[in-house]
């Protein structure tokens, strides 16, 4: 084996940090058999979360509604991709009834993109949103949304609906926006952010690092989201989840996580969540500043 592979092997090997427990104990189990019960599908499995042994042990998880198939084929993302299926027009209440019985105090929920529907899934979107609260009124709610084409009516029937926390990811930098998310556009996500900030509903994001981003490049990211009306920031490592995915540039020290988070408060953020395990929906509850 030459100098260079064993330099490549290195630089690719996971290090200690990011290490992850396996999926163990009762409210794991719990959550597990309502979720195959009632046929959910939720980003955890999905998007090969790492943390789905500690939200599910703790008895939360991330809701995917509109299938679990995207039109988007997102060079990071895990989620299959290809034509969707129909509408399931009973998955509103299947969610709300597995909220209910989970007994969930902050529910989650986010979807695949649908370009397919003429209302980017927004319909379905007020409809789930509009079940879990009737079936679980105490609960509060995150949405995670996609940017619904920069179709703004799409958007506003979501944010009409006012859910405590609207939250739309950027991902990555603007230069790695291309490569990272083909079908969407840095600018896009930014003025959804910024509508939904505007109509005075929490805001929140999530940026993956370690993708080839530079330093300067994370903070003019961190500086536009805050200047679009973002409250809450999410900063995670991103994990290639197959071998056909991007592949990880660089692993990210806990320590600069770290300083990012302190360079995130210091911008105006109100809340943010940093470190290599951090995915958007971890720690959600605690965004109920």
């Amino acid at each position: 084996m030459d100098t260079t592979t064993i330099n490549e092997q290195r630089k690719n090997k996971k290090p200690e940090w990011l290490r992850v427990k396996l999926p163990i104990g009762e409210e794991y189990r719990k959550v597990r058999t309502l979720v195959d019960e009632n046929k959910l599908h939720t980003i955890c499995e999905s998007g090969n979360c790492p943390n789905m042994g500690e939200c599910w042990g703790a008895g939360t998880a991330t809701f995917m509604i509109l299938g679990n198939v995207c039109t988007r084929s997102c060079g990071f993302c895990a989620v299959a991709t290809g034509r969707p299926s129909a509408v399931d027009l009973k998955e509103p209440q299947r969610v709300a009834q597995s909220v209910k019985l989970m007994k969930v105090k902050h529910c989650v929920i986010t979807s695949v993109d649908r370009d397919d529907l003429k209302d980017g899934g927004s319909i379905v979107w007020v409809e789930t949103i509009r079940a879990v609260r009737d079936a679980s009124p105490g609960t509060t709610m995150e949405t995670l949304i996609p940017d619904f084409a920069g179709i703004w009516e799409n958007l506003q029937r979501v944010i009409d609906e006012r859910p405590e926390i609207i939250s739309h990811n950027l991902e990555t930098v603007r230069r790695l926006t291309k490569q990272v998310r083909v079908q969407a556009k840095y600018d896009r996500s930014l003025e959804a952010l910024r509508r939904i900030s505007e109509a005075g509903v929490r805001t929140k994001s999530g940026v993956m690092l370690g993708l080839g981003e530079t330093h300067e490049e994370i903070l003019e990211t961190m500086n536009d989201l805050v200047t679009n009306g973002v409250h809450i920031l999410t900063l995670g490592q991103y994990l290639q989840p197959t071998p056909k995915h991007l592949a990880v540039a660089e692993f990210i020290h806990p320590d600069k996580f770290a300083q990012y988070k302190e360079l995130g408060l210091q911008m105006g953020f109100k809340y943010v969540e940093s470190g290599p395990l951090v995915r958007s929906s971890y720690h959600a509850e605690k965004h109920m500043f």
